[in-house]
This record gives C-alpha cells, sequence and structure tokens, in this order.
C-alpha cells in the first residue's frame, strides 16, 4: 500500500499538534510503516484562523461530508470533543468503511457500546489511546504488553487542570478560587471548568480504564463522582500535618466480582509515587497479578503529547492496513463476546479510613459527644489533633480506621446537628494501602 489517507474532524490546539506531527516526521513514519500517512482533509467551522503550523497541500472545508464519504480517505480522527456532533460523525464514517481514531473520552464513556456495535459491523476499527492520559501509552499496554495479567486495582491522576491546582494549593497554601482563576489565566483550565472541577472527565476517563482492566461495561452514572471545590488550604495543611497529600484521584478496584467505580478527592501517603505527581502531569497506576504494581507518568495533556498519542493509534491502523488485517485486537482488548456487565459497589459500601474536620465551640465535652457518636456507628479514631483555637471556635480534625462510608455519612449527619458544631463537617477519604 503505497499511501494512507487520513481526514481530521477538529482544527483546534491538538488538530494543530496531529498536522504538525505527520508534517515534520512523515518521513520517519514511512519508515516506520513502510507507506506514506497523507493527511488530504481538515474540517473545522474555522478554517481561516493562522494555527502556526502548515497546511500546504491539505483540502481546508467546513463540511465533514468531505472526509465521511470521501472514498479515498480510509481513517478519520475525529478531535471535535463532546457528545454531538461527535457521535453522529462517528458513525457515519464507520458506517462508510472508514476505521476511526478519537481523543474524545466523553464520546466513549457514553456512548462507546453503541460505537463499538458499529465498528465490529462494519469490520473497522476504533482506536483511542489519546482519550486517556495524553501521551502516556497506558491503554495499549493494558490491551497488549500486559494483556496477560488479570488486573486488581487501577488508579490514576488523569486530569491534569484538578492536578495543578491541588500542587499549588499544597507548595503555596493558596485558595482554591485563587488558584482556579491563575490556572484559567495561563490556559490550564477552560472559561467553564466545571467537567474538570467537579470530577466528570476524571470519571469518563476512569470508564475507559475499568472497561479495559476488567472486560466490563460501564455505565457513567454507576461511577461516584465527587470534585475539589470543597477542598480549602486548611485541608492541605493537615493532610501533611498527617502525611498524606491530596489528590484528585480516579480508583477502579475489583472487589468479589463487585467493581469499586468512584473519582474524589484522596489522601495518600506523602512517600507514595503518586503524591510526587506535580502540576499538569497526569499518572496511572496498575497492579496486575503478575507483573505486580507497574506506574505510567507524563503528560497528560497539550498538543503534541497528546498528538503523539492519535498519530501512534495511525501509525498502529497503518500497519495492519498494510498487512491486510482489520479488527486484530477489539477496541476493549477483550473478544467482543466476553464483554461482561459487571455491578459497580455502591459508595456506601466502600470502606475506608477517613479524615474528618469539625469546627466547633471550644466546649467542655465537645470531643466526648463526637467520640461517641462515631463509635455508635462503629468508627474508631486512629488519631486527633485541636488545632489553636479562633476566638470561641476551634477546628477539631480526626483520622479514623477503617470505616463503611454510610456509617461515617451518618455519623456526621448527626455530629452536625449538634449545637456546638458551627458548619458541616467535611471529610476526605484516605487511601494508605494500595498495594
Amino acid at each position: 500500500m503505497e499511501e494512507i489517507k487520513v481526514g481530521l474532524l477538529g482544527f483546534g490546539t491538538i488538530g494543530a499538534g496531529v498536522v504538525k506531527l505527520l508534517k515534520e516526521n512523515s518521513a520517519l513514519l514511512t519508515e516506520k510503516t513502510g507507506t506514506r500517512i497523507s493527511l488530504k482533509t481538515i474540517v473545522d467551522l474555522d478554517i481561516t484562523t493562522d494555527r502556526g503550523v502548515c497546511t500546504e497541500g491539505i483540502t481546508l472545508s467546513r463540511n465533514a461530508d468531505d472526509v465521511l464519504t470521501d472514498p479515498e480517505i480510509s481513517v478519520v480522527i475525529e478531535l471535535i470533543g463532546g457528545y454531538e456532533p461527535a457521535r453522529s460523525f462517528a458513525l457515519k464514517a464507520i458506517g462508510n468503511g472508514k476505521h476511526v481514531v478519537t481523543a474524545n473520552k466523553a464520546l466513549l464513556a457514553v456512548h462507546g457500546e453503541e460505537i463499538y456495535a458499529a465498528a465490529k459491523k462494519n469490520n473497522v476499527e476504533v482506536l483511542f489511546e489519546a482519550a486517556v492520559g495524553g501521551g502516556i501509552p497506558v491503554l495499549s499496554a493494558i490491551k497488549g504488553n500486559m494483556a496477560g495479567n488479570r488486573f486488581s486495582t487501577v488508579l490514576g491522576i488523569v486530569n491534569g487542570t484538578c492536578n495543578y491546582i491541588l500542587t499549588r494549593m499544597t507548595q503555596e497554601g493558596a485558595d482554591f478560587a485563587e488558584v482556579l482563576k491563575s490556572a484559567q489565566e495561563l490556559g490550564y483550565a477552560e472559561a467553564d471548568p466545571t467537567f474538570d472541577i467537579e470530577g466528570v472527565d476524571t470519571a469518563h476517563k476512569l470508564c475507559l480504564l475499568l472497561s479495559l482492566c476488567f472486560g466490563t461495561k460501564i455505565d457513567l452514572k454507576d461511577v461516584y463522582s465527587e470534585g475539589i471545590t470543597s477542598i480549602t488550604s486548611e485541608d492541605v495543611d493537615f493532610a501533611h500535618t498527617f502525611g498524606y497529600r491530596i489528590k484528585l484521584l480516579a480508583i477502579g478496584k475489583m472487589d468479589g466480582g463487585q467493581i469499586e467505580a468512584r473519582v474524589h478527592p484522596t489522601m495518600i501517603p506523602i512517600d507514595y509515587p503518586l503524591a510526587d505527581v506535580h502540576g499538569v502531569f497526569n499518572a496511572i497506576r496498575l497492579t496486575g497479578d503478575f507483573v505486580g504494581p507497574v506506574m505510567f507518568y507524563g503528560r497528560g495533556a497539550g498538543m503534541e503529547a497528546t498528538a503523539s498519542a492519535v498519530v501512534g493509534d495511525v501509525v498502529d491502523l497503518a500497519r495492519n492496513l498494510c498487512a491486510g488485517i482489520t479488527r486484530r485486537c477489539s477496541p476493549l482488548g477483550f473478544l467482543d463476546d466476553k464483554v461482561t456487565t459487571l455491578p459497580i459497589k455502591p459508595i456506601g459500601e466502600i470502606v475506608n479510613k477517613y479524615y474528618i474536620r469539625f469546627q466547633a465551640l471550644d466546649r467542655p465535652g465537645v470531643l466526648a459527644r463526637i467520640a461517641g457518636a462515631l463509635g455508635a456507628r462503629g468508627i474508631s479514631i486512629a488519631s486527633m489533633l485541636q488545632s489553636a483555637r479562633s476566638a470561641d471556635e476551634v477546628p477539631i480534625v480526626i483520622t479514623t480506621h477503617d470505616a463503611r462510608e454510610e456509617d461515617v455519612r451518618k455519623a456526621l449527619a448527626e455530629i452536625d446537628t449538634f449545637e456546638v458544631i458551627r458548619s458541616k463537617s467535611t471529610y476526605i477519604r484516605i487511601e494508605d494501602n494500595l498495594e
């Protein structure tokens, strides 16, 4: 095969990176695939703004059908993002016998099952390495080199915006709102950062990781998701005192035939490798029964890092097409009829250690009342810290031994009704047994 022609939907930051890579490393890609990978057409609503990359020899269009119905184009790269029209475009490309490469985690987390089924019916491939971790090749590793393992856990820091915010709060003692504003000014956070800071983006990525690790269909609504908006500099300081750092963690665990699928701020030990993932960097840690713990680390976003993963998928397709092979590996790495639907463990049944902060009046007997309410729910205190009083109030911070989430919530709901408690209690889950 002398040439493989590619169409690109979406000419934003990542799209510009893909164009740059395909242009600058064209000869290298030919040396590695035995064919010329040619970008024929780019489609975007805005085809006039200068992206700082060379588009000589490439057709620029506002009409998606110029890619989706072109018989010469065999690979479509979808970088529009979101649910629609990305879903419709992907399905139309697949229906026309084209392979699809996408970085769209939201699309696959919500509509993946429909898209994978269409790809099977039309004997084409859907590849999405760039959807999780930007340039980190974790999905191909799960499907490839680590395919011989049964996975027990997958843990990830997979949202650079949240990790940047928490890193600065940790290193500078800054408040959340202050750092978020700075992140927006620097381009690390969107003008509307809701999907990032509320944990939705991380939940999308966790859906894909769980599907590949455990061979199961995951419904996004079953993934417990909690963002970082309630984290204060005070919590960050107390975490350090107890020997922890706070990270927004995607957590997937196999637990007796059920899957724990949750996204939330988590305290992890300072000497643990994930605790040293700073700024906009991402990291994913997997534990397999034979390989043991393995951690992937790198740039989780950005033009060049994400473009690297996108083009890596195109190269994989090019090699298969040159060899006359299609669907050598299914999208999730399992045979299609072996993908099951495992139950998700309700968040109330999760067992964790907890950090809990109370703001209480400085009165005799307060600690006894708090300890009594916790003890009545079977929650034992591991450590306790009472900070310096402010006027007539004092923060009381405790950590617990293992406790069931539902018991913790009920105990705190009761404690928050005490007249000596001045504001709603704060709690953060602790993960310090991560093997």
